[in-house]
């Protein structure tokens, strides 16, 4: 059985210049990566060093009748919000977005009390990252358009609760170049409206997934992420986080986890391939019989971006999983179409 040792709390994933490797119980209390010393072979001052840390949020919650995920990206050229909302009862999808060319939108150094937002007459977006106060949370207000009907979100993640297993990790992509993430699943509160629709969010029934990213990813940076969250047969709440990524891949840190009651179990590096292309199956395994998922993409979310001296695009179907998941404690969890996320990205920038 795969095993991960897992830190006690530091401040910070870098030490005298030097970013540190690793898997950590709580999120640091201060990350900038700048302050790692010469991450490039030249001696670049700190805003260069600065321009080139790519960083995003993302917040996944989902109850009996919705599916919500926003992505906020800050790739220092530019920034982008995607918002994909599904109606399961209804069967429909709304993706929202938002593109601005510069630097405008500062993603907070610490998680303790901070906040992010943007903000325009028919635009509003913000998360207020507060687990001092043990908590996260989500606002969203952006008016009706041509195609979409308005949207208003509030919610909260219960960040304080004895059930609450966080992951922060740091992994290399070279000797003094890393990336860091900070994940946690947890129960949510609030309320959507869709149009004229309310919808109240029950934590008994709600489950959310946020992750915090920051890193000296490649120019050409790539990736895959997999997550889903539901209740067990048991009905014990679980959800996973799984992503095949640029960063050395190690058994001893990586960023794969999976949350069942509370309990978080460190799950070890994983394979994603799509024989049938991106809008088929995707299939996630790994090597130690603890990861044996299929992902069947039902509803097709793409956004792309081309200019002379960035672009990337990201393909983010909501689908289905199947397949079973293997806990630290050897509980094996069958998963049986839990609805979920995949998302392949690539970024030039």
């Amino acid at each position: 059985m795969y095993t991960r040792n897992i830190r006690n709390p530091r401040a910070s994933p870098i030490e005298n210049g030097m970013p540190l490797t690793g898997t950590w119980k709580r999120a640091f209390s201060h990350v900038d990566l700048s302050d790692i010393r010469r991450p490039y072979s030249l001696p670049l001052p700190r805003w260069v060093r600065n321009i080139r840390v790519k960083e995003w949020e993302s917040i996944s919650v989902q109850n009996e009748n919705f599916y919500l995920v926003a992505i906020l990206g800050n790739f220092k050229l530019f920034q982008t919000i995607q918002i994909f909302l599904y109606d399961k009862e209804k069967e429909k999808s709304y993706h929202y977005k938002k593109f601005v060319l510069g630097n405008n939108w500062h993603l907070p150094k610490s998680l303790y009390n901070s906040a992010v937002e943007c903000r325009s007459s028919k635009f509003f977006f913000r998360i207020h990252l507060w687990l001092i106060a043990d908590t996260i949370k989500l606002d969203i207000d952006i008016k009706k358009t041509k195609h979409l009907p308005a949207l208003t979100v509030h919610l909260a993640f219960n960040m304080g609760s004895r059930d609450l297993t966080p992951m922060a990790v740091s992994l290399n992509f070279t000797k003094q170049r890393n990336m860091y993430a900070f994940k946690a699943l947890s129960t949510v509160r609030g309320d959507i409206v869709l149009g004229e629709e309310h919808t109240n969010f029950k934590k008994s029934r709600c489950i959310g997934i946020f992750c915090d990213y920051k890193g000296f990813f490649p120019y050409r940076m790539k990736g895959v992420y997999c997550s889903g969250m539901g209740f067990d047969d048991k009905g014990k709440r679980f959800g996973f986080h799984i992503a095949e990524n640029q960063a050395n891949k190690s058994n001893n840190s990586n960023e794969n986890a999976l949350w069942l009651d509370g309990s978080l179990t460190p799950l070890p590096p994983v394979k994603i391939t799509m024989p049938g292309g991106p809008s088929s199956d995707w299939v996630i395994q790994d090597t130690d019989g603890m990861v044996d998922l299929i992902f069947t993409p039902k509803i097709i979310n793409w956004y792309d971006i081309n200019f002379f001296i960035f672009g990337g695009d990201l393909f983010a179907p909501m689908g289905y999983y199947n397949g079973m998941l293997a806990s630290s404690g050897t509980e094996q969890i069958q998963v049986r179409n839990l609805w979920g996320i995949g998302e392949k990205l690539y970024l030039r920038v």
